[in-house]
């Protein structure tokens, strides 16, 4: 069975409320972790979202090269140089120092701008089974490709995937043609598998749970079918996730928001840095 995800839903599955924070700290600590030499834009997306979508403190963690230059367009962020690959992509080095940064926040973010589906996929694997106390996370992009049911571990129900076809096949070891013919099948079996929630992105996406209850979300546009987008989605869960939201509400505001900012952003042509700033708006209007 498949619901509607609509005002009624929001309604009766609100975001922790914000009068409720009294510092940036109790509004939500995010780690986005990823980009790398030849994408360094994706986390920047990722991590803007994640703000907009009302979390109160934010670190990134990305490739040394990467750093300074996100420093810079990001002020409001702390940055943190990882070791690095000779290709520019974040390299295995780097997953001790992933582990303690995320050990200090409420959500994590990692996937975003990352190209090596085998480093992205080894990294993920680690930073789950190091992280030791209760965090939520989001796994975006190649880090989706290289998971295991068995490095989940501890996470299990805190954990929300947004994969593409293309890497929601490589989770499950089918073809991409099986999961175009039926993308809830795949969504479904994916988050029984994984023990996540996990958004089946597409023209109307849906977001599925472990128990295989979905909620179906009327799309935004064609104009979201472009370059970045799937990085703001990934942040604006994340920051859902910091703020105290359950993964299933997370996604399903998170998966809301971007598409109704696409909607209101109209045809094709606008760009994916200009969703997020759609984001505080939304917000409001929903209550």
């Amino acid at each position: 069975m498949t619901d509607v995800l609509d005002e009624a839903w929001l309604r009766a599955n609100p975001l922790p409320p914000m009068e409720a924070a009294t510092d940036k700290d109790s509004r939500g600590r995010v780690l986005l972790a990823g980009g790398c030499r030849e994408v360094p834009g994706g986390i920047l997306l990722a991590a803007e979202a994640a703000l907009r979508a009302g979390a109160g403190k934010l670190q990134v963690a990305t490739a040394a090269a990467v750093a300074p230059g996100l420093a810079l367009r990001l002020p409001e962020a702390r940055v943190v140089a990882l070791p690095e690959t000779a290709e520019g992509g974040i390299g295995p080095a780097a997953a001790p120092r992933l582990e303690e940064l995320a050990a200090r926040v409420d959500a994590v973010g990692f996937g975003p701008g990352m190209m090596d589906p085998e480093e992205a996929g080894a990294l993920a694997r680690a930073l789950l089974r190091g992280v030791r106390r209760p965090v939520a996370f989001l796994l975006d992009a190649a880090a989706i490709c290289g998971l295991e049911p068995d490095s989940i571990g501890r996470h299990g129900g805190r954990l929300v995937l947004t994969p593409h076809a293309g890497e929601m096949a490589q989770m499950l070891g089918i073809r991409r043609a099986e999961v175009e013919e039926d993308p809830l099948d795949a969504g479904r079996r994916a988050a029984r598998r994984f023990q996540a929630v996990v958004v089946v992105k597409g023209q109307h996406s849906q977001v599925v749970t472990p128990q295989g209850a979905a909620l179906m979300v009327e799309g935004g546009g064609v104009g979201l079918a472009t370059s970045g987008s799937g990085d703001v989605l990934a942040g604006a869960i994340t920051g859902l996730l910091a703020r105290g939201a359950p993964p299933l509400v997370a996604a399903g505001w998170g998966v809301w928001l971007h598409a109704q900012a696409g909607r209101a952003l109209g045809p094709p042509g606008f760009l994916a840095r200009e969703l997020p700033g759609q984001f505080p708006a939304l917000l409001a209007a929903a209550g």
